[in-house]
């Protein structure tokens, strides 16, 4: 027995010496009369899944009904009809993961309304569902994060935040809630002349969420910028150094309020709250050159990569698992460099690709399907 005992423990100590890396994926996808698959179950494969043909065949819709079960909405649409095929009524998206830890089923209804079920269980809030997936998204579009507008950098936060910490979105979603009515009441002030002073109940209840809003988002940035300088020195083979700058009005409760007030007459004018955690942004300057102005769309493409492979380690360091990789038409985006450092980044862990043509990864093994017309055609 003691023999025994001592082999087991070390055992252990050799386990524990060595690096184990830790991988969810997704095991099977059942699409019924989502989008232009009418009837469909795709097997995927532990690592890299290639999902190859035309345009307009269904491949994004295999990487949507992926984010709908991880975030419980689209990203390609804010109307959840849209993905309901046009001549049915309700659809429906299934889908078999497995963790580590354990095995699970997410199956997600859209019909007049949403339900929502993990293994069978009707869920009752979103918050339930966030991250039983963890993805990792990169879109064609994902450079709007460094050149559109600052809602394309929140939604960047947003999406990885609530899948690391599930009451953020809540809050969030009271947050905004509170916006649209303090607005609303900024109107009857504007035209039907009603107390100013009650505005004070709304900015309470706003300063409290904003805060706590702030609170998450900052540990977050924090996070990134613990990861992003390292890996992009390596993807630009130190040429170049990045910084994130986070601005917002709200990391103090006190300062938050008074600023609401000094604002009153504005916001009462025009309608609408003009300062809050919804206006937060984010700035990312490249050898102390803000990207978005001075930036080439090389160097911007480059940050982009930085800052998703930066989300990808920051949810390894978070769950001690990788997320799901969804690449959407990206690798196409990408010079010879940029997808040689990309390569890099997706062994062991799942990775979901689609694009127009059949591609090579050199020294990668990986399972490929031919999508045509909302069906898997070929698998190899």
């Amino acid at each position: 027995m003691k023999k025994r005992w001592k082999k087991k423990l070390k055992n252990d100590i050799v386990l524990k010496k060595q690096k184990v890396v830790r991988t969810m994926w997704v095991k099977s996808i059942k699409l019924k009369n989502f989008r232009n698959y009418k009837n469909e179950k795709i097997e995927l494969g532990e690592n890299i899944n290639i999902i190859y043909g035309e345009n307009a065949q269904g491949k994004t819709n295999i990487i949507e009904a992926i984010f709908l079960c991880s975030m419980g909405k689209s990203f390609r649409t804010k109307k959840e009809k849209e993905m309901i095929n046009l001549k049915e009524e309700n659809c429906l998206v299934e889908i078999e993961y497995e963790k580590s830890d354990r095995e699970g089923k997410i199956k997600i209804e859209l019909a007049s309304k949403k339900n929502i079920y993990i293994n069978n269980i009707k869920i009752k809030k979103l918050s339930e569902l966030l991250g039983k997936i963890n993805i990792v998204i990169f879109k064609p579009d994902d450079i709007n994060i460094i050149q559109g507008d600052p809602q394309n950098r929140r939604r960047f936060l947003d999406i990885m935040i609530s899948q690391l910490r599930p009451t953020y979105m809540h809050t969030l979603s009271l947050y905004q809630k509170t916006i649209e009515q303090r607005n609303n009441y900024l109107k009857q002030i504007r035209e039907e002349n009603k107390d100013e002073n009650m505005l004070e109940i709304w900015d309470e209840k706003l300063a409290d969420y904003a805060i706590k809003i702030n609170k998450y988002r900052n540990e977050f940035i924090k996070k990134i910028k613990e990861k992003i300088v390292k890996i992009h020195k390596e993807i630009t083979n130190d040429k170049e150094e990045i910084e994130i700058i986070y601005n917002s009005d709200c990391e103090n409760k006190d300062n938050y309020l008074n600023l609401l007030k000094q604002r009153r007459k504005l916001d009462i004018i025009k309608g609408f709250t003009t300062k809050g955690v919804h206006r937060d942004d984010f700035e990312i300057e490249i050898n102390n050159k803000n990207l978005k102005i001075y930036g080439s769309q090389g160097q911007q493409r480059t940050a982009t990569l930085s800052l998703k492979l930066s989300e990808l380690n920051v949810i390894y360091e978070e769950i001690g698992e990788y997320p799901i990789l969804l690449l959407d038409d990206f690798m196409s985006e990408l010079d010879k460099t940029r997808r040689e450092n990309l390569i890099k980044n997706i062994k062991e862990k799942q990775v979901i690709i689609t694009c127009t043509d059949q591609i090579v990864l050199e020294n990668l093994e990986y399972l490929e399907y031919n999508v045509k017309e909302g069906k898997i055609i070929n698998k190899k």
